[in-house]
């Protein structure tokens, strides 16, 4: 599933194509993906000019000209394509694509439809049930060390679990979380309550360094992703523990023979990958 840095990744691909631009024709190729799509959807957007594109959690945002949002999530396989030659044939799975008014051709394509598509209105998106509860930007203001040792204060959870409850932190995935707690030295086993103070402070920092870090590489290309113009991220090839069970980690010392490397355990359904020699 596209994670934070992805998602950040097509919206700024979007907002540099698209912002400023009307949408003048709107052909929608099936009734639903995950849940139906809004009503009376092609009249809504047909004649609507995109004003800001932006990403709230994993959600892509496209605000228009009436007060409405596009609300547009990639579920597990979505992008979200740029074809600037309208003539080009569809492709199995597009699902809705829009045209605007230089010509150039917006693609949802979700081959497995887990994704979805909604219209909110501006002033109330943050009652949307699909945004209600979220926890604080992770690259935002309100992300800190005493907000997040506040999220955590008395929860018997693994960290890692807890990290990933988008009441927490908003937008963070299996992967980023994994490198975050390899970077701040924290086993993804700990109990979340029992990190406060400077090793919450140093999870807040990790978390955003590899935030950073992966959305200038363009995210990160395992199976489907995509950035809007076609070309693929690589923070993939910068992992330190992600998908490298039984390697050395950065700066490792032991002897893998003996140690093992990198383990990996599964925590919810979940692979998660990490040091036991580093992370505590």
């Amino acid at each position: 599933m596209p994670e934070l840095p992805e998602v950040e990744t097509v919206a700024r691909g979007l907002a540099a194509s698209l912002e400023g631009h009307v949408i003048v024709k709107v052909q929608q190729n099936r009734a639903d993906l995950r849940i139906p799509f809004p009503p009376n959807l092609k009249t809504r957007l047909e004649g609507r000019r995109v004003i800001h594109i932006g990403r709230r959690a994993k959600y892509l945002l496209l605000s228009l000209d009436d007060g409405q949002i596009l609300v547009v999530h990639l579920g597990m396989s979505g992008s979200v394509v740029i074809r600037h030659d309208p003539s080009l044939p569809p492709q199995p799975h597009d699902h809705l694509v829009l045209t605007a008014d230089d010509g150039v051709v917006y693609v949802l394509n979700d081959p497995r439809r887990f994704g979805l598509v909604e219209m909110v209105a501006a002033d109330r998106l943050d009652e949307h049930r699909l945004f209600a509860g979220l926890g604080p930007e992770p690259l935002g203001n309100a992300f800190n060390g005493k907000s997040l040792a506040k999220a955590f204060a008395g929860k018997k959870t693994p960290v890692k679990a807890a990290l990933l409850d988008q009441r927490v932190v908003a937008g963070l995935g299996n992967i980023y979380v994994c490198e975050a707690l390899f970077r701040s030295g924290i086993s993804p086993l700990r109990l979340a309550g029992t990190v406060k103070g400077a090793k919450a402070e140093l999870l807040v920092q990790s978390i955003r360094q590899v935030l950073d870090l992966a959305i200038a590489a363009g995210g990160s290309s395992l199976k489907d992703f995509v950035h809007a113009d076609g070309e693929l991220g690589y923070f993939q090839h910068s992992f330190t523990v992600y998908d490298r069970e039984g390697r050395a980690c950065p700066g490792c010392t032991c002897d893998i023979a003996q140690t093992g490397g990198i383990e990996r355990i599964v925590q919810s359904g979940r692979s998660t990958f990490y040091c036991p020699r580093k992370q505590r």
